[in-house]
C-alpha cells in the first residue's frame, strides 16, 4: 500500500508540475477525484489509445510541449544540439525555420513574442541545456528573423552560444536558411519545396517534411518568383528537383513554367487544404526517395486545423523524432470526407489477433476549442486496428 500511495502522490505532483505549462479553460480537463478531494487539474497532454493531444492552442506553449515530448533532456544523448528561436507573429519565417530542426541541430523551434522571451520558453531552454552542434562551431541557439527587445539579453544570461539568421523578408530568410543549412551540414540538397508565401493552408504541410529531411522550403508568390528564390535555385546549377506544393490557386501555372528553367518540376496538390495535405503525405518520388509515401497502415500522423499556422510549426518536430508524422488537416468537429477516406486506407487490419499489428497513432495539436473531444474520439476510432474479416473487433479473443 505504501508503494501504491507513493506512486499516486508522484503522479499527482507530476500532473501539477505539467499543469504549469498551460492555462485557460480551453486547456482544462477534469479528473474524477474519486473521493480524494483533489481539485481538477489542467492537462498539458490528453491521450487516448491511439492519439496524444498537445492540449493548448497557445503556439508558445505548444512549441514547449512538443519539445518536452521529444527531448527528455535526461542525458546528453536526448538533449538537442541546437534550439531554433523565432517570432510567434510571422508564420512564413517560422515555417522556413523548421528546416533547422533536422540534424545537426536536432532541436525544436521555440517562440519569442513582441514582448520578449516568454517564461515558458525561457524555462524550456534551461531544461534542455542544448549541447551545441559540433558541425556548427558549438552553436546552441539559432535565432531566426527580427529579434524582439530583450531576447538577446536573456540568452546572454543563460551563457548560450547564439547565432543569428537576420532579415525581415520571408523569401530572403528562406534563401539564407538554405545556405546556412548547406554550410553546417556540408551539402546543398538537390531537392527543394516551393510554396506560396501567401497561402499557409497549402504551404504548411511542407514544414513537417523539411523538419524530417534536408530539403528546404522556398517561397513564391502566386504569379511571381522572388529574386532570393531565384538565387537559391541557381545555386543548384539548373539541376534542382523542384516540388511545388499546392494547386494553381496558390502557385500559378505561369510560375510553374518559369521554375522549369531551374530544374525538374513536380506539382503536388489537392483541390482544397485537406486534399492537398493528403496528396503531400501520399506522394513519393521513387527516383530520389523524396516524399512520405504513406499509403498503408502502421504510421503516425499529425492533426491540426488550418486556423493557426503557428501551431503547425510548433508541431513540426513530431516529424523529426519518434513516430515520424506528416501533417494532416482536419476540421474542428470531425474529419472531412477526404480525410476520412484516407484514414480508411490506413486503417490496420489483422488476420488472427490484434497483437500482430501494425498500429497507427496520431498527434493532435490544439485545445478542445480547436479540435473537439468528439473529433479526437473519431480520429482514435479510425486509427484502431480491426479484423480483416470485418467482424466485431473483439470477437474471438
Amino acid at each position: 500500500m505504501k508503494k501504491a500511495s507513493a506512486a499516486i502522490l508522484t503522479f499527482t505532483l507530476l500532473a501539477g508540475v505539467l499543469a504549469g505549462c498551460t492555462s485557460g479553460k480551453d486547456n482544462e480537463s477534469s479528473l474524477a477525484n474519486s473521493g480524494t478531494g483533489e481539485a481538477a487539474v489542467s492537462l498539458p497532454w490528453i491521450a487516448t489509445k491511439n492519439t496524444t493531444r498537445v492540449n493548448t492552442s497557445d503556439p508558445v506553449e505548444a512549441a514547449v510541449l512538443a519539445s518536452r515530448s521529444l527531448w527528455t533532456a535526461q542525458t546528453d544523448s536526448n538533449r538537442p544540439a541546437s534550439v531554433i528561436l523565432t517570432g510567434a507573429d510571422n508564420w512564413q519565417i517560422a515555417a522556413v525555420s523548421a528546416d533547422l530542426i533536422h540534424h545537426p541541430s536536432n532541436g525544436p523551434v521555440l517562440y519569442f513574442t513582441e514582448e520578449g522571451l516568454p517564461e515558458t520558453t525561457l524555462a524550456e531552454l534551461k531544461r534542455l541545456k542544448p549541447r551545441g552542434a559540433d558541425s556548427n562551431d558549438g552553436v546552441q541557439v539559432v535565432v531566426v528573423g527580427p529579434v524582439a527587445d530583450g531576447v538577446e539579453d536573456e540568452l546572454k544570461k543563460l551563457d548560450l552560444k547564439v547565432d543569428n539568421i537576420a532579415g525581415t523578408d520571408p523569401a530572403e530568410i528562406a534563401q539564407a536558411i538554405d545556405a546556412y543549412y548547406a554550410e553546417v551540414s556540408g551539402a546543398l540538397p538537390d531537392g527543394v519545396i516551393v510554396g506560396s508565401v501567401d497561402s499557409p493552408e497549402y504551404t504548411l504541410p511542407a514544414v513537417n517534411w523539411i523538419a524530417h529531411m534536408p530539403e528546404p522550403l522556398l517561397y513564391v508568390g502566386k504569379d511571381d518568383i522572388p529574386e532570393a528564390t531565384v538565387q537559391a535555385l541557381k545555386a543548384r546549377g539548373g539541376d534542382a528537383d523542384i516540388y511545388i506544393i499546392g494547386p494553381e490557386a496558390a502557385v500559378s501555372a505561369r510560375v510553374e513554367q518559369e521554375l522549369g528553367g531551374y530544374g525538374r518540376v513536380t506539382r503536388i496538390a489537392g483541390d482544397d487544404p485537406y486534399g492537398n495535405a493528403i496528396a503531400f503525405a501520399k506522394y513519393k518520388d521513387d527516383s530520389n526517395g523524396f516524399g512520405w509515401g504513406i499509403t498503408s497502415p502502421g504510421h503516425n500522423l499529425s492533426f491540426l486545423t488550418t486556423e493557426d499556422p503557428m501551431l503547425a510549426v510548433a508541431a513540426a518536430p513530431f516529424s523529426h523524432l519518434g513516430k515520424h508524422a506528416p501533417l494532416i488537416y482536419t476540421k474542428q468537429d470531425g474529419m472531412p470526407d477526404s480525410v476520412m477516406g484516407y484514414m480508411m486506407e490506413l486503417q490496420p487490419k489483422y488476420k488472427d489477433s490484434p497483437a500482430e499489428g501494425p498500429y497507427n497513432h496520431a498527434w493532435i495539436t490544439g485545445g478542445t476549442a480547436g479540435i473537439t473531444e468528439r473529433a479526437q474520439s473519431e480520429i482514435d476510432d479510425m486509427l484502431e486496428i480491426s479484423p480483416a474479416s470485418g467482424d466485431n473487433p473483439h470477437s474471438g479473443h
